[in-house]
């Protein structure tokens, strides 16, 4: 009973989650959407769009141009990196990042979520076809710093 005791407690507060249990982790614009069905690649025109992830720590949340409605929920299964091999080269190098799931209407979505991008493949239930979505961090300006010699005051008139 003692063992069960935090499964117990975690799936209690589990189900309780709100939206602002959830911190901001970066901001990514769409970079490219593709279709594969068979051997076929087809990209998918799309307008960039921006996305919005956040976690808990259990889960990744993405919403789209700051739509509420418009978001997705993954549950994280895996969070000690993930594998990338650069063209050319066959070693795999692991990366900082997490991967996870969701499975909702038949459908199961795999997200690979590092700090530069993340990849979302979509695994449509009755349908012979694979949808691969892949967009990159936003990098936020940088902020202006000024030379210690000029003050930040402006002058007065």
């Amino acid at each position: 009973m003692i063992r069960a005791l935090p499964i117990l407690i975690s799936l209690a507060l589990g189900s309780t989650l709100r939206a602002e249990d959830f911190r901001p982790f970066a901001n990514f614009v769409l970079s490219s959407h593709l279709k594969v069905t068979g051997e076929r690649v087809r990209s998918i025109p799309m307008k960039p769009i921006v996305f919005h992830v956040s976690t808990d720590g259990l889960h990744v949340r993405i919403t789209a141009e700051d739509n509420a409605e418009a978001s997705s929920t993954f549950e994280i299964y895996r969070s000690d990196g993930v594998g990338r091999q650069r063209s050319g080269e066959a070693a795999l190098e692991v990366m900082p990042g997490i991967q996870a799931l969701s499975k909702t209407g038949g459908v199961l979505r795999h997200l690979r979520l590092t700090r530069d991008a993340f990849t979302i493949t979509t695994f449509p239930g009755v349908s012979d076809h694979t949808v691969i979505t892949h967009a990159l961090a936003i990098v936020p300006a940088a902020p202006l710093t000024l030379p210690k010699s000029v003050s930040s005051v402006a002058p007065k008139p």
